[in-house]
């Protein structure tokens, strides 16, 4: 089980039409393919008589069949792509040369912080993660967006401050992730590790909402509208019905 990684557009250009359905699903078929089916798999796979082992590895085999397939789709293995398809082999092999389980249960964590690190990582760089997430969320828009970016330096900083929020975040979940693997009976990890992305996601949500609404961030986007009567999510997903 890998985790779901989103993949904004470059800063450079930034999107002028709106975003395509199949776009929008996009991110439910990770999920999907990446957490649901590999949690599903390994518990149907224990109960038929499989071992830890094989049960991990099989269920682990869902994430790299799903990048295998957008890669043919696609005609493309990116680099995450690559990066995924190794350490699920690498651990696989750990694993079974090591009889270790907890080997397998482990790469979750470092999937996850490497994903923190990345995070941070966009700080330094023209745009950072959560700016080019809002900017291809609300594509109808960009334009808008780089004004305020360009102008204003505290919506600069909100947009810092989240990234920063998330890598931070991202790097928690991942401790948490490595301490559960080794500390708890193998067959609770999978279920506890699936609960702990919805819980994860959730609690940054929420912060994230906060922030936008405190800062007045979501009154320079949305102009007129009240975003005290209206949440963040909502909201662009209103607009993206409407452009």
């Amino acid at each position: 089980m890998t985790s779901p990684t989103p993949s904004p557009e470059p800063a450079a250009t930034p999107p002028t039409a709106p975003e395509k359905p199949s776009s929008r699903w996009g991110f439910v078929i990770t999920v999907v393919c990446d957490i649901v089916l590999p949690v599903g798999l390994y518990y149907v796979l224990r109960a038929a008589g499989a071992s830890e082992i094989t049960a991990l590895l099989l269920s682990g085999s869902a994430p790299a069949l799903h990048t295998l397939h957008s890669a043919v789709r696609h005609r493309k293995l990116d680099a995450i792509g690559v990066f995924t398809l190794a350490l699920l082999v690498v651990s696989a092999l750990a694993s079974l040369l090591t009889s270790d389980p907890r080997i397998a249960l482990a790469r979750n964590s470092l999937f996850t912080a490497l994903a923190g690190v990345w995070l941070l990582i966009t700080l330094f760089t023209a745009r950072p993660f959560t700016y080019q997430a809002l900017r291809t969320l609300l594509s109808g828009r960009a334009a808008k967006l780089e004004r305020l970016w360009e102008s204003d330096g505290a919506f600069r900083r909100v947009w810092r401050a989240l990234t920063v929020l998330w890598g931070v975040g991202l790097l928690c979940d991942a401790l948490l992730r490595l301490i559960m693997a080794y500390t708890l009976p193998v067959d609770t990890v999978p279920a506890l590790d699936g609960a702990l992305y919805a819980v994860s996601w959730i609690l940054l949500q929420v912060i994230t909402q906060i922030v936008l609404f405190r800062s007045g961030t979501l009154t320079k986007i949305f102009g007129d509208l009240k975003p005290g009567r209206r949440s963040f999510a909502a909201v662009s997903s209103q607009q993206d019905t409407h452009d």
